[in-house]
């Protein structure tokens, strides 16, 4: 319960400085309850259930390659026992229409790794996932005492400001009767390079007013 009142206090500054205009607040708690809500899902009804039913349609995973989750998870059988997994950080955009976690998992036969996770909204205003990547580790990541959550600063698109979100869907025009879709911020931005190999670079860039921080920068060796 600390770490939860911990979490919402350090939301709740992080929104006082941002004041973006938005349609929805960059709200790291909404993340951090997304998560759990998926991790619920999976213990109760599958893993590769959970992960069908929270995936956007545009959603990728590794397999190693790069493949469309909806795909590669159709009609596939949830292990035994499922993955859990917290996440320790959250990075959202300053317009609250994409955010990026990660945290560790462990297996039930005690294995552990880490995870990252990014998240948009649909229409409905809902998380869904779009890329989801890990790596197992010899012994998990070290976990901060709190639970971190940080908004970017405010950034709207301008030629040469630096790179646009690397999965972000095209801008469109609203159907009718449809709200009108606001501008894309790109003040998080993610990338994801995968080699032949099948060792790939997942990586997040949130924007701190000037320029770009490397926030995460996942690396994940080729497959033996």
């Amino acid at each position: 319960m600390k770490a939860r009142a911990a979490f919402l206090a350090l939301t709740l500054l992080a929104l006082a400085g941002a004041r973006p205009p938005m349609r929805y607040q960059p709200d790291p708690s909404s993340v951090f309850a997304a998560e759990l809500a998926f991790n619920r899902l999976a213990q109760q009804k599958g893993q590769w259930t959970a992960f069908r039913e929270t995936a956007a349609d545009e959603a990728v995973m590794f397999v190693p390659q790069r493949a469309l989750a909806k795909q590669w998870l159709k009609g596939r059988a949830d292990p035994p026992a499922p993955v859990s997994w917290t996440p320790s950080t959250i990075y959202v955009s300053c317009d609250g229409n994409l955010a990026a976690s990660t945290g560790g998992w462990k297996r039930p036969d005690g294995s552990v790794g880490y995870f990252t996770t990014i998240w948009q909204r649909d229409k409905k205003g809902e998380w869904k996932w779009i890329m989801d990547h890990g790596d197992t580790l010899a012994s998990a990541r070290e976990a901060p005492e709190f639970l971190i959550g940080k908004v970017a600063t405010c950034k709207r698109g301008r030629a040469g400001d630096g790179p646009r979100p690397a999965a972000s869907p095209p801008d469109r025009k609203a159907t009718k009767g449809e709200t009108p879709p606001a501008p894309r911020d790109e003040s998080l931005s993610w990338n994801a390079d995968v080699a032949a190999d099948g060792s790939r670079r997942v990586t997040v860039r949130m924007w701190n007013g000037t320029d770009y921080d490397m926030v995460i920068d996942d690396r994940v060796a080729a497959t033996q």
